[in-house]
């Protein structure tokens, strides 16, 4: 089965603003309130570290918000080709935004090369890591990856 996406009635906005950094400490704070939300000490020998630990977490696993997709979809000069490529089994870890609870999955890139330009391989796997590592909804990554592949690879459109 295959999908057409519209571009007309996305809102992707989101995708191209700066954001400020990280801040590894308000995150913290947060962790530190749902663990006493919790009945939880947060100063438990157990727990001391936790907060820092889950900052980090968050920091990596929203990495992608801070990055430019369009840098890992350049097409390659040289040979021109029309058949599909495909990339299967490609590992991804996100964050629901509605949940903020993490999610794991693999992914699979097909594409037929536009005027015969192809992209790296390996960076079909960089766009699908970009993409993920954001607040994200399932359903919304794939529509991400194939309307930022399709301006970056076919910039006249």
């Amino acid at each position: 089965m295959t999908t057409k996406f519209s571009k007309d009635n996305q809102d992707h906005t989101s995708l191209d603003r700066d954001l400020p950094p990280v801040d590894l400490e308000l995150i913290a704070q947060g962790v530190r309130l749902i663990l006493e939300g919790l009945g939880e000490n947060p100063e438990r020998a157990g727990l001391v570290e936790t907060p820092r630990r889950v900052a980090e977490m968050y920091a990596e696993l929203t990495s992608g918000m801070r990055e430019d997709a369009s840098q890992h979809v350049i097409p390659l000069p040289g040979d021109k080709h029309d058949e599909m490529v495909i990339v299967k089994d490609i590992s991804i870890a996100s964050i629901c935004e509605h949940h903020l609870a993490p999610f794991v999955g693999k992914c699979h890139i097909a594409y037929i090369p536009k005027e015969g330009r192809i992209v790296g391989i390996s960076k079909l796997a960089r766009l699908a890591e970009t993409f993920s590592r954001r607040l994200q909804l399932q359903e919304r990554l794939t529509t991400d990856m194939q309307i930022r592949f399709s301006k970056a690879s076919n910039p006249s459109e």
